[in-house]
């Protein structure tokens, strides 16, 4: 599965079948045997690479792709994606990443040296997986532009509730109401240093505005403002952190960041406080997997975005992946109680954490009765899309 908002699947879909015809045919055994060989394989097409190298819709195919292949492997060894990760030795999981034009930033035997010293205290971490204690989740249930004051008010009091100690608010409408919504926010789970609040403006603002906004903010104490400004701006993520870091605001971006080599840039230049790996933006796990290292090297905590279908899904398995192997440090990843039933093994949160998933497989596997019913329109068995709900929604009358 690969991560999409609507149109456009159609381009991706059709990329898939390009980069799949690389490995149509070839054992599994032999594409997972040099996992670094087989990711530069996919990518490594001249013709493919000069519509796209390494980023649009042939790495959110190249992320299909990978990941499929990830789950088939899981599924055949009998373990969670993330188990498989914390069993390998530090040169099984350098050898799973393609290094090139990231070893300016981090080389294949710093990495061995980086997974060595996370070694200590792995034993335990592993152990709080098993339990479920190590990836705790944040909401942005309450969050949403549009929402009242009442209903804002409930829903932090019921997530607050249900164990969780992050909260995240969307910004970047209109100051003066944001201000409100920030104060009722406050008002809901407190100052106290355990109750934390970020905020999330998804790319409206100029560099300036971006600065200038957030000052006016800044009273309300939210840990990192995400997505400030456009997701490809370097020097302006710089330049935001810089004139927001005396006041004790992060910043956060990565969701839509293509790459490794994007990645890098960000982390290597200090743009960034916060690193937003998405499980589909880039191409599948190999590639996260190079970043985490890049972010542990240079002390950046991994907050992914996991806001979409089937996002927390995949997210799991990585924020686990981080803390058990990697960082060893616990960070929080974002939960959205939304469309979890089409899945075959849904992620669930209690008492604030991620259940770790234990069922064989990357958990993105999706019931066959809702593939069949939400099927793009045309496929036979598409029920829902002749259905007066997909009318009204197709005719406007409905958000």
């Amino acid at each position: 599965m690969t991560f999409t908002i609507g149109r456009g699947n159609e381009l991706v879909c059709s990329a898939i079948i390009h980069l799949a015809s690389r490995i149509l045919n070839q054992p599994l055994s032999s594409l997972v045997s040099n996992w670094g060989a087989t990711w530069r394989h996919l990518v490594n097409d001249s013709q493919l690479r000069w519509i796209g190298p390494e980023k649009g819709v042939m790495h959110l195919a190249l992320g299909a792709v990978v990941n499929a292949i990830w789950d088939l492997w899981a599924k055949t060894l009998n373990k969670p994606v993330w188990r498989i990760v914390a069993d390998m030795t530090p040169q099984q999981f350098v050898d799973c990443i393609d290094f090139r034009y990231i070893t300016d930033a981090v080389t294949p035997e710093e990495a061995v040296a980086i997974l060595t010293a996370a070694e200590e205290g792995k034993a335990e971490r592993m152990q709080e997986a098993l339990e479920s204690r190590a990836v705790p989740a944040y909401t942005t249930s309450a969050g949403w532009l549009g929402y009242g004051e009442d209903k804002m008010r409930q829903l932090l009091k019921e997530t607050l509730g249900h164990g969780y100690r992050h909260f995240k608010l969307k910004v970047g409408g209109d100051v003066a109401q944001d201000r409100l919504r920030l104060g009722i926010a406050r008002e809901v789970i407190g100052f106290d240093k355990g109750n934390v609040l970020m905020v999330d403006a998804n790319q409206v603002w100029s560099v300036p505005e971006a600065i200038t906004y957030m000052q006016q903010l800044a009273e309300f104490k939210p840990w990192f403002i995400e997505e400030p400004t456009s997701p490809d701006d370097v020097l302006g993520h710089k330049a935001i952190r810089d004139a927001l870091k005396p006041l004790g605001i992060g910043v956060a971006t990565g969701e839509m960041c293509q790459n490794r080599v994007m990645f890098k840039q960000f982390i290597t230049s200090g743009a960034i406080d916060i690193c937003q790996i998405d499980a589909c933006r880039m191409g599948g796990v190999n590639e996260v997997m190079a970043v985490l290292l890049m972010a542990a090297k240079y002390n950046v905590p991994i907050v992914p975005h996991s806001g979409g279908v089937g996002l927390p899904e995949y997210t799991q398995h990585l924020s686990t992946i981080d803390y058990v192997v990697v960082s060893g440090k616990k960070s929080v990843l974002e939960y959205v109680d939304h469309l979890h039933e089409h899945f075959c093994h849904p992620s669930r949160i209690e008492n604030g954490y991620y259940v770790t998933p234990m069922e064989p497989g990357y958990s993105v596997e999706m019931k066959p009765e809702s593939m069949e019913k939400f099927g793009f329109p045309g496929k036979e068995g598409a029920s829902w899309w002749r259905s007066e709900e997909a009318k009204a929604i197709l005719e406007g009358e409905k958000i």
